[in-house]
């Protein structure tokens, strides 16, 4: 009888843990396939707890391709945003793990550095000892905590001040991209908050603005002209990491688009159109704790 490897049977939390720190479905797999490796020639004898081993594994690995990364996206044409994932709606189901891998929260965590970022997702979302923690990032249980205080201020600071729930999100986003069909600019205002940003993401291979784009008549008029300038246009509802969204297809070429919702209106549009991030739109990313 064959017991299954224990790196198989954590893939899915390991994978998780790995997009979470990067941002990037392509760089959690390299992160894997190298942990992987580094596991082969361990003596598992001497593991005392497989799953600990592996998550500290796989964030060791993750912590230092961040400090690399960090460096290129400095580089990088215009504004970064995470790599989405189509999700399944049962990731929604575990609501603190769907907040963890939205848009809005990955692009938060972008504004940490790697120590910060590493702690913050071990702590608040993987729920890890103080003192594991430690190990990984090599500190003291202490500074642990500290670094975990101050990156939790960080990014309750720059979140969304309301959690909205799945029905009020999927009905947000079905007016926007009923909007965007029609490209009708009263709709598009309607749906919009006053002070809405719009973030778009070419990576300086596709048209897309370098620079936030703020105020609801501003983004109308850009989302509208751009309805008006495709020769084909089609806005279809998706979930993407964890959350209603849209994929469009605009002449043929995919774009997704994430959104933050509050009181009913779209504060935040993440806009993807780097198709070097659009790879994994065909079939939904496995996401675990």
């Amino acid at each position: 009888m064959t017991t299954e490897d224990p790196y198989v049977t954590h893939r899915t939390l390991l994978f998780t843990v790995a997009y979470e720190m990067l941002g990037s479905a392509a760089d959690a797999e390299d992160v894997l396939q190298e942990s992987w490796l580094r596991w082969s020639g361990v003596d598992r004898a001497q593991v005392r707890d497989p799953r600990a081993y592996l998550v500290r594994l796989v964030t060791r690995q993750a912590l230092n391709r961040l400090r690399t990364l960090s460096r290129s996206r400095e580089d990088y044409v215009g504004e970064w945003l995470p790599e989405p994932l189509l999700t399944s709606p049962d990731v929604a189901d575990d609501v603190e793990l769907a907040e963890s891998v939205s848009m809005a929260m990955l692009t938060v965590l972008e504004t940490l550095g790697p120590t910060e970022r590493a702690v913050f997702v071990l702590r608040e979302v993987f729920e890890m000892p103080y003192g594991e923690i430690a190990e990984v990032v090599g500190k003291s249980p202490a500074a642990v905590r500290q670094i975990g205080r101050r990156a939790r201020d960080h990014v309750a600071a720059r979140q969304p001040r309301v959690r909205v729930s799945r029905s009020e999100q999927q009905a947000v986003v079905e007016r926007f991209l009923l909007a965007l069909r029609t490209g009708e600019l009263q709709e598009l205002l309607a749906v919009m908050a006053p002070d809405v940003v719009l973030i778009t993401d070419g990576g300086g291979v596709v048209p897309a603005a370098l620079a936030p784009l703020h105020g609801a008549d501003q983004v109308a008029r850009i989302l509208a002209g751009a309805h008006r300038k495709a020769s084909a246009f089609a806005a279809t509802p998706v979930w993407l990491n964890g959350e209603p969204a849209g994929r469009l297809d605009i002449a043929g070429e995919p774009t997704t688009v994430s959104l933050a919702v509050e009181d009913g209106r779209v504060t935040r549009i993440y806009v993807v159109r780097n198709p070097g991030k659009l790879t994994r739109l065909d079939a939904p990313a496995e996401l675990g704790r």
